[in-house]
C-alpha cells in the first residue's frame, strides 16, 4: 500500500512540475534544445514510473542490511556536496572530487580513483562544453584560461 501512496505523490509531483516547466523560456537560447527539454523529459519519465508503481502488485519489501544503507546514505551525501560545489568550483574540479569517493566505494585504488576523477572531469567537460555546446560552469579559477 505504501508503494501506491508514494506513486500517487510522485504522480502529483510530476504533473505539477510539468505544468510549471511548460512555460519555461530563457531570454537567450544558449543551448540547441533550450532549458525546458530536460526537466520536461525527466518529469514525464517520473510520471510514467509513478503510474507503474500505482498499478503494479509489488512483492513485500525486503530492506538491505544496515551497512549497505549506510553506504547508500554516504553516496547521497557525496552527491549533495557535488551539487553544492558544482557552481563554486566548476564542473571539472567538482566532478573530479565527486568521482574519488564514489570510485573508492566500488573498490578502486587511490591512484585509479584520482586519475579517473581527473580524466572524467576534463574529458566530460570538453565533450559537453566544446563538442556538444552545453554550457558548464568553469569555476572562478579556470575562467581566465577558457574564456
Amino acid at each position: 500500500m505504501s508503494e501506491r501512496i508514494f506513486g500517487f505523490a510522485l504522480l502529483l509531483l510530476s504533473v505539477a512540475g510539468i505544468l510549471i516547466g511548460w512555460d519555461l523560456r530563457a531570454p537567450v537560447e544558449y543551448e540547441p534544445v533550450g532549458p525546458r527539454a530536460f526537466p520536461l523529459l525527466l518529469l514525464t519519465l517520473l510520471g510514467v514510473t509513478a503510474v507503474v508503481m500505482i498499478v503494479s502488485r509489488p512483492a513485500p519489501t525486503k530492506w538491505a542490511p544496515p551497512p549497505v544503507l549506510r553506504h547508500v546514505a554516504a553516496l547521497f551525501v557525496v552527491m549533495l556536496v557535488y551539487a553544492w560545489l558544482f557552481d563554486k568550483l566548476g564542473f571539472i574540479v567538482a566532478t573530479a572530487l565527486m568521482t574519488v569517493p564514489v570510485a573508492r566505494y566500488f573498490g578502486g585504488t587511490w591512484r585509479q580513483c584520482v586519475l579517473g576523477g581527473i580524466g572524467l572531469g576534463v574529458g566530460q567537460f570538453f565533450l559537453f562544453d566544446k563538442i556538444l555546446d552545453v554550457a558548464l560552469p568553469t569555476g572562478l579559477w579556470l575562467k581566465p584560461f577558457l574564456g
